[in-house]
């Protein structure tokens, strides 16, 4: 048969068909990350903006023009124009584009004004230029000296900026005024009052205006807090007569989540009065917008926004992301609505719910007007409220999602369809098809550029062909689509592409419009409809025809197009001319060719399976090899095709199978006489091919399955060999099968081992002689019995050939047969000898020659002489050496060794390692083979193993170096210690913790050196570390393992962070450090004392040893030589401390000693003088004394006593100093690590705000509600919040406070409560309120200028001097916070644990350990401290808890310090009132006994009532108690716990039943003493006639507290970090006011930031810390504290600080410390005022991010009502005041306070 393909050719013209260039190009620039493409609509030219670059280009990508725009000298701290002088923070900065703007031309009657480019960066404060747009190079417009009006963009890469050009008609004239509405968003540097959104001038300027200024008449977004509204722009576009933006931030009016919004603007308001935004909602989550673009959507115009969903209540998007898509009708609506309900509806809709409010945090509100208001007012007005939001959002479904971050979009309209182009972060181009239910389908994307993220700017060329898509560095123009590159139909059609469609009729695939026929019915058929398919011949009858034959053949086509009735079809046979057609539907008819047209038909041969199963009706004739049409074969035998044979048809093949793997196959033939079952070999196949029955791999190939066709397979197996392979000597070549046919031919060019048909020459019948190349061993024991290997060739072709054939040095070796390998190896068993000797090997094999070695063998006696070391432990693992003669006999692997009946493990030549066994002496033996020998008069003894008593120390640092010292018994027993480590991983799973041994050779481990003596042995750790944390070292041998757990009680070995050391010049290290010789060096550092003591750290001044004196965590004191070092650095003459601590080495920098001025010699004339007359003096002296002995002796002997006394106080008060300080810092230590986190107890805020503002008074403002009745809250609230305008204008502030001051009844108290209230009301506006102080400031300055201006602000007299108290308390709560707080709370815990420590009297509040010498208790009382175990109820399970107490302690005293320990680190607020519970002690016998103050058991003594202590009660050492609530109150309340949380003790006016109550001592003059006091009555009158004695203990307590108050002082105080801005703004600000009034007295300066900051401020938080901290400040601590007060105000004072016999014991205590304290605070000082200035606008940004931070804690409403009650009280004089002034008589300020008197009180006014 023969197949002709069949045609359809319509008949049509001929047209020419244009194809496109679908090809992706791109650019690559430079300036990455480009930011913005720009495209010229009207030339087609492309501009780029990136980092320091700006390009021009061709639509074709070629760069037509390039600029620099940077990197230039910058910093955004400094206003333009730059000069480093005076801005030192500038550098080299990047320039970022912001902005890239077309500014269209005007044409007019002169001619056409071309249009221009403009360009911000972020350089300069984001100032613009304007460049030409034919060459960007051109420049039109630049300033070189903008003012602040012409910063445009921001100034930080990162923070957004938008524009838009709007053009309007000049008011009054009939110019073209041409605006730049710019978007911005906050930066925290520079400028920080520029609003979110401003206008800017472009056209015409004309001087005094400045292009890109903001004016007076041009609006701006006012904003109450530019940090919170931080808005995120990210489009601004035009649309009709209104300007929208589209931004992201936080809501601040909801849920304070991020949102997006659109706002809008009229484009002709110029005053924003109709700015109105409503949130963007997109469902699902996508709350982010990362780009825009205004398109159409079925024909409306429609904003597209692709979304991101944020991350956990953060700006910062991730990759899911959707495309959403806003009716612009419908966000019009929305704004409208939130328009209406502000003007008409005062914000609430229908429902009663508010639908709109003002935003921004600005005084405007929603009010009430008239219905109609809105379509008067569509562009509000002034008297409108604004800036509105609406509360509903603008709701759309996404149309597509991704997981990739999108990041643009675009979209276009093609036939009807909105098709959108998306960029995502990963650089692809997503298409997709936006239906009219905006639901989206993805029908493509390209890969643009992997390496960036595509950006927000996405722009289609002018004919809409393709896209610029602008990633980080590369511009892209992709093709919108590929349709051109289609061939056919089909792929046409699969692309899916909405552009795309197959041109029936033009054969091509194309855009519909290209298409000339495509209105016409299936003349072009689209991509992307799912029903439409290609022309397609569906069905052909018939479907094949013999060629002889000739019919009709009809085709059945679908989506065949309509002709017109001048065209026609043909049918086309292969290459057969065409035939007419005729078409009736979608059937076509046409005539088959004439038989003799078609060419002849190819006879086919090939495979029976393929012939058979062929769809065409063919026979096979397997003996003529031939595949035929025919029933016949010309050999008579066929094979027929499976649709004409019922039965399977067989096909035959033969596989022949060679051992290599390869398989061949044949068809075989059926011979005439032979069943087809019977194959016929070839006559080429050889009698030596065997039949094999499986031949899988031939099978698989050539077996074929076929419904009807079975082929069958024969497998042959061919197995082929070659001789010579491993036959490479005459008796291996001979040893092969005979029927191999292998022979040894001795012909050239070498013998070798050849087939026997090969050798040319007679086969060998005999063999060479046996030749030996190596005999292994060479020696043996005289009784033999090792095994002696022989190598070599020809050594027999059978093991029976060398039996009886062998002898080694003349003694018979009989060879063993499992060892014998054919021609090339024998092995014998050597025999004893009997003597020693020595000879060669000899091999015979049969009736040749013997083989002979050249080694020679010898016969050995060998002799164990000595064992090293003779003794070992009884687990074994040690390494014996033996010692003797002739070891080296036989080989290693006939060695053996045993010690008594255990093995010992040879690992080398006679060296080897013994097992465990029991002690004693054991006899070592020695085998060679089976010779025995053993070592005379000589045993190894087994001793018992090591035992460890002791492992110290059992922590370091990471460096290493310290000693490791184990101690214990039979430690000389281990022949080589070795230190194993237990590591415990840092990550713990949550079910167990894993653990694992690591060895010293493994990678995260310790190494370890050692030595070792009879009882100790020392470790010395790593130089390195991997492992940061190490459990319990192990001391380990092989075999033994001996862990250090037991002795160190549990501790395991931990290492801790290497300690740090600061330089000894801090200030500048490359300074050498000043010594005067007969000091000490003081060094610096952290964390000394953790894992190191004093006397393992070493010092070295160059070659000298500085001696380490004191360590501690911070410091070392080390006292070097008097002379001067020589220094060991050849880089230097002098010399360089260096401490050495472990392997750790600090080098601290160089030392340089003071050389004192050489003195002039006394003369010897003045020497003889001096030394006369001070032998003078000195006699006169004891002439005195003796005089003054004689006439008071009974006083002397009372003197001694004293001096005595004194002088054993004065030696141990250094002692008790350093214990008590390393006990404090012991306790410390544990408490800093709660210290900076949750343990430090920071009140909030608002409580803060509550104790500063208002001390003392328990019902503040802050804590209570506004106390109305319902019916006239609302009226009242409405009066107070116009009180609340009211306050906001200055005036009426400022004449409302000088007429309070003016009355006289108006008293100290009423001031600073008036200016606490006003601090409440003023709090969401501190601006405001920072610029009332100041002007208030400014009229006390002038007040005190002409009295006396040093006592100004020394008191707190007027309202403005406690408002400056509160603004510093607000400013510097984040500094108290983040810096002071921990310092401060460390010295109350030092303070709390010293006096705790001592007795206290809990009735006169004195004690024993105190700084406060009015608060000593100067008694000796004895005491001793006990341990009560506490039972502590823990959830379900009660666990002890010790706590140490003082058995003079009062019942409540000891429950306070059970509560400390218990709640430890707990807010003091947290935690339960003493008073609620009562201590239970708990004894076995007694039972339960309930302890308090005061019981029936309290002793009395006349009219004295003593207070009750453990001590009292007979509480022993390790009582057991408990602390219970208290179901009744009982007992005398001794505390009183006030709301500040201070604790005062009770006073002595207490009474009980006419009884006085004492503790320690009794309050009277002359108080009685108890009975079991009597005993001390002489030292009690000894400390009474001198209780100055007892002055010591200040001392003492002063010392230990000395690091923790230098702490406190100097975070106050230092400038190494930026001091507080608010105290740089103030202190410039009073720098200002001196200079302003000539004052150059800078002692006047220094004491009024003294009295405005120091004393203001910081001496009230350190007097009372409970204002910062959740702290109980008892009566014993206040006064430590007021000491420590004091002593910070004199050290801020700059009068001389003397100090004599009568000065208080308060100033003598830090009379060495205040000196240097004074030079802490002018250096302060002075740092500030030499820092550079100009810190307003960050002062302002600082206070309108605390006025939104902070004031939603505040209570504005109380402090407003509050404020009211003084206006009413003084209401008469305010009103006088008010109306006296011209300037309140014009803003009525009189009448509006009349409006608020009414609306609070119904007070009747002049209304």
């Amino acid at each position: 048969m023969l197949l002709l393909p069949l045609l359809l050719m319509p008949l049509l013209l001929p047209s020419q068909l244009q194809s496109a260039d679908t090809s992706l190009q791109w650019a690559e620039l430079e300036g990455a990350p480009l930011s913005h493409l720009l495209l010229d609509p009207g030339a087609g030219l492309l501009y780029v903006g990136g980092v320091d670059h700006l390009y021009q280009l061709t639509p074709d990508l070629q760069v037509r023009s390039h600029v620099r725009t940077g990197p230039h000298l910058d910093s955004p701290d400094c206003l333009p124009p730059i000069v480093p002088q005076d801005c030192p923070s500038a550098t080299r900065t990047h320039n970022h584009n912001k902005l890239l703007l077309l500014e269209p031309g005007e044409k007019h009657a002169q001619g056409a004004e071309p249009g221009s480019l403009i360009v911000c960066g972020s350089l300069y404060q984001g100032i613009c230029d304007k460049r030409s747009l034919s060459n960007i190079s051109t420049l039109i417009y630049q300033t070189s000296n903008p003012v602040d009006t012409q910063y445009v963009a921001a100034n930080d890469p990162r923070v957004s900026t938008v524009g838009v050009v709007i053009s309007s008609r000049e008011r009054g004239g009939d110019g073209v005024l041409r605006l730049l509405l710019v978007g911005r968003g906050y930066t925290s540097r520079g400028p920080g009052d520029i609003p979110p959104i401003t206008t800017r001038r472009l056209h015409p300027v004309t001087p005094p205006r400045r292009a890109f200024s903001t004016e007076e008449e041009l609006g701006k977004l006012v904003v109450g807090s530019y940090s919170e509204y931080n808005n995120h722009f990210v489009k601004a576009v035009a649309h009709g007569d209104h300007v929208y933006f589209l931004f992201s931030r936080r809501d601040m009016w909801h849920r304070k989540e991020y949102r997006t919004y659109a706002s809008r603007l009229c484009a002709a308001d110029r005053s924003f009065y109709s700015y109105v935004e409503a949130p963007l909602l997109c469902h699902g989550g996508y709350n982010l917008a990362q780009g825009a673009w205004l398109g159409e959507h079925s024909g409306d115009p429609a904003l597209f926004v692709v979304m991101a969903a944020g991350q956990a209540s953060t700006p910062v998007a991730t990759g899911r992301s959707a495309l959403c898509i806003y009716k612009m009708a419908e966000l019009d609506a929305v704004l409208r609505h939130a328009q209406e309900v502000c003007y008409t509806e005062g914000g609430r809709g229908l429902s009663g719910q508010d639908e709109a409010y003002i935003e921004y945090a600005v005084s405007s509100k929603c009010l009430k007007l008239p219905k109609d208001s809105l379509s008067e007012y569509p562009c509000g007005g002034e008297h409108t409220p604004n800036p509105i939001a609406s509360a509903l959002p603008v709701q759309a479904t996404p149309t597509f999602t991704s997981t990739t971050q999108l990041t643009a979009v675009t979209t276009v309209t093609e036939s009807g369809h909105t098709i959108a182009f998306l960029g995502d972060k990963k650089g692809r181009l997503h298409k997709v098809l936006v239906r009219p239910d905006t639901s989206g389908v993805l029908y493509g994307s390209v890969l643009v550029d992997g390496g960036g993220s595509v950006s927000a700017d996405l722009l289609l060329d002018g004919e809409q062909r393709h896209v610029y898509v602008l990633t980080s560095s590369r511009l892209s123009k992709v093709p919108i689509s590929s349709c051109d590159s289609q061939t056919d139909c089909q792929s046409c059609l699969s692309i899916r592409d909405p552009y795309c469609g197959w041109c029936v009729l033009e054969g091509r695939c194309s855009r519909k419009h290209e298409c000339r026929r495509h209105p016409q019915p299936n003349h072009w058929l689209r991509s992307f409809e799912p029903t439409n398919g290609c022309v397609t011949v569906q069905s052909v009858t018939p479907a094949n025809q013999s060629r002889e034959e000739q019919t009709q053949v009809t085709l059945t086509v679908i989506q065949l197009p309509a002709l017109t009735v001048a065209e026609s079809l043909s049918c086309v046979f292969g290459l057969l001319p065409p035939l007419p057609a005729v078409v009736m539907g979608t059937s076509i008819t046409c005539q088959s060719p004439a038989p003799e047209l078609l060419p002849l038909m190819p006879s086919e041969s090939g495979e029976c399976v393929q012939c058979v199963t062929s769809v065409w009706r063919c026979n096979w004739c397997p003996l003529d090899q031939l595949c035929t049409n025919n029933h016949s074969c010309p050999n008579q035998h066929i094979i027929l095709n499976h649709r004409v044979r019922a039965s399977v048809t067989v096909c035959l093949c033969v596989c022949v199978c060679v051992s290599n793997g390869v398989c061949v196959s044949r068809t075989l033939q059926t011979p005439p006489d032979r069943d087809a079952s019977t194959p016929h070999l070839d006559s080429d196949v050889r009698t030596h091919l065997s039949v094999h029955p499986v031949c899988p791999s031939c099978l698989s190939k050539h077996t074929h399955r076929h419904r009807h066709v079975s082929c069958v397979c024969v497998c042959v197996l061919v197995q082929l060999y070659d001789c010579s392979a491993g036959q490479s000597d005459c008796s291996q070549c001979r040893a092969v099968p005979p029927e191999y046919g292998c022979v040894w031919c001795p012909g050239s060019p070498a013998p070798s081992c050849v087939y026997n048909q090969s050798c040319g020459d007679a086969p060998a019948d005999t063999c060479p002689p046996p030749q030996i190349t190596q005999v292994l061993p060479v020696s043996g024991p005289l009784e033999g019995g090792v095994k002696v290997t022989i190598t070599g060739s020809n050594l027999g072709m059978s093991y029976q050939d060398v039996v009886g054939g062998v002898t080694v040095a003349g003694v018979q070796c009989p060879p063993q047969p499992e060892g014998y390998q054919i021609s090339t190896r024998v092995v014998c068993e050597l025999q004893p000898s009997g003597k020693q000797r020595e000879g060669p090997v000899l091999v015979s094999v049969g009736t040749t020659l013997p083989g002979r070695s050249s080694q020679v063998f010898t016969y050995q006696d060998p002799k164990l002489l000595d064992l090293v070391p003779g003794k070992g432990p009884v687990s074994g693992g040690t390494r014996l050496t033996i010692r003797g003669r002739q070891l080296l006999t036989g080989q290693t692997t006939d060695l053996s060794a045993f010690l008594g009946p255990q093995p010992c493990i040879i690992d080398s030549t006679l060296v080897c390692q013994t097992g465990s066994s029991a002690p004693g002496d054991v006899l070592v033996r020695v085998f060679f083979g089976k010779a025995e020998r053993t070592v005379p008069n000589m045993r190894f003894r087994y001793l018992d193993d090591p035992v460890i008593t002791d492992a110290v120390p059992a922590e370091s640092f990471y460096a290493g170096g310290r000693v490791v010292m184990v101690t214990g018994s039979n430690l000389d027993a281990v022949q080589k210690p070795l230190i194993s480590v237990w590591v415990e991983p840092v990550e713990v799973e949550r079910v167990k913790r894993r653990r694992r041994l690591a060895l010293l050779s493994a990678r995260q481990q310790l190494e370890f050196g050692f030595s070792w003596t009879m009882s100790a042995f020392t470790l010395r750790a790593s130089r390195y570390l991997s492992v940061p944390h190490l459990s319990v070292p192990h001391l380990s041998v092989p075999h033994l393992s001996l862990s250090l757990l037991f002795v160190s009680q549990g501790r395991s070995f931990t290492y801790f962070p290497n300690p740090q050391f600061f330089p000894l010049n801090r200030e500048a290290p490359d300074v050498p450090y000043r010594f005067k010789a007969g000091g000490v060096i003081a060094v610096e550092g952290l964390d000394l004392t953790r894992a190191m003591d004093r006397q393992e750290v070493k010092a070295r001044l160059g070659d000298g040893q500085c001696e380490v004196k004191t360590l501690d965590s911070t410091h070392l004191y080390c006292e070097p030589p008097e002379v001067q070092p020589i220094s060991t650095d050849d880089s230097s003459e002098l010399p360089s401390l260096k401490v050495f601590m472990g392997n750790l080495q600090a080098d601290l920098g160089l030392v340089q000693y003071d050389s004192d001025s050489l003195l002039p010699p006394v003369p010897l004339a003045a020497q003889i003088g001096l030394g006369a007359g001070a032998a003078v003096i000195i006699l006169s002296v004891l002439v005195i004394i003796l005089m003054y002995r004689r006439k008071s002796k009974q006083a002397l002997r009372d003197y001694k006593k004293v001096l005595l006394q004194l002088e054993t106080l004065e030696i141990n008060v250094g002692d008790q100093c350093r214990k008590e300080f390393t006990d404090l810092m012991t306790e410390m230590m544990d408490l800093s690590s709660d210290v900076g986190g949750p343990g430090l107890p920071l009140l909030d805020y608002r409580t803060y705000a509550e104790r500063v503002f208002f001390p003392g008074q328990q019902a503040a403002p802050l804590s209570r509600q506004l106390d109305l009745p319902e019916s006239r809250r609302l009226t009242v609230e409405q009066g107070l919040h116009q009180l609340s305008n009211l306050l906001n204008n200055r005036l009426f502030l400022t004449r409302f406070i000088h007429t309070l001051e003016a009355q006289q009844s108006f008293s100290q108290r009423d001031r600073g409560y008036v200016a606490s209230l006003l601090t409440l009301a003023l709090h969401d506006k501190l601006e405001f309120f920072t610029e009332v102080m100041k002007s208030l400031l400014q009229d006390l300055v002038q007040l005190y200028v002409d009295k006396n201006p040093k006592l100004m602000l020394r008191r707190t007299e007027t309202v403005v001097e406690k408002m400056l108290t509160n603004w510093m308390s607000i400013c510097l709560y984040s500094f108290l916070k983040d810096v002071a707080g921990e310092p401060l709370y460390m010295l109350y815990r030092a303070i709390k644990y010293q006096v705790d420590k001592g007795p206290v009297d809990a009735v006169t509040g004195k004690a024993k350990r105190t700084l406060n010498d009015s608060h000593l208790l100067r008694e000796d009382i004895d005491y001793s401290t006990i341990t009560l175990t506490v039972m502590v109820k823990n959830g379900v399970e009660v666990q002890p808890c010790p706590v140490k107490v003082l058995d003079t302690d009062t019942i409540t005293q000891v429950k306070d310090k059970i509560l400390d320990q218990v709640y430890r680190g707990a807010p003091f607020s947290q935690r339960p009132a003493a008073d609620s519970l009562d201590l239970e002690w708990r004894s076995g016998q007694a039972g339960h006994l309930t302890l308090s103050d005061d019981d029936v058991t309290a002793v009395v003594q006349g009219r004295w009532k003593r207070l009750n202590t453990l001590q009292h009660y007979k509480v022993p050492d390790g009582a057991t108690v408990a602390l219970i609530p208290r179901c009744q109150s009982s007992g005398v309340g001794v505390n009183q716990v006030f709301q500040t949380g201070e604790k005062t003790p009770m006073l002595e006016g207490e009474e009980d039943e006419g009884l006085r109550l004492w503790h320690l001592v009794k309050s009277s003059e002359d108080p009685e003493i108890p009975k079991h006091r009597k005993s001390s009555l002489r030292e009690r009158e000894r400390a009474k006639a001198i209780p100055e004695i007892y002055l010591t203990r200040l001392l003492s307590m002063k010392g230990t507290l000395q690091k923790f108050v230098d702490d406190v002082f100097v975070a106050i105080l230092s400038t190494k970090r930026p001091p507080p801005i608010a105290v740089r703004f103030f202190f410039d600000f009073l720098d200002d006011m001196a200079e302003k009034h000539g004052i150059d007295d800078p002692e006047t300066v220094h004491i009024w930031k003294t009295n405005s900051l120091p004393l203001r401020f910081w001496v009230n938080i350190l007097k009372n810390p409970q204002f910062v901290l959740d702290v109980q400040v008892s009566d014993s601590i206040d006064a430590v504290l007021s000491v420590i007060a004091q002593t910070f105000i004199d050290s801020c004072t700059t009068s001389e600080h003397k100090v004599g016999r009568d000065s208080p014991v308060n100033k003598l205590l830090y009379a060495r410390e205040i000196p240097r304290y004074k030079q802490l605070v002018e250096r302060y000082y002075c740092d500030i005022h030499s820092a550079a200035s100009g810190c307003y606008q960050e002062m302002n940004s600082t206070l309108t991010e605390l006025s939104g931070s902070l004031t939603s804690e505040m209570n504005n409403l109380v402090a407003l009502h509050e404020l009211y009650k003084y206006i009413n009280k003084y209401y008469d004089q305010i009103i006088m005041s008010l109306d006296e002034d011209s300037s309140g008589q014009k803003m009525q300020l009189a009448y509006r306070l009349q409006q608020v008197a009414a609306l609070v009180e119904n007070k009747v006014t002049d209304l």
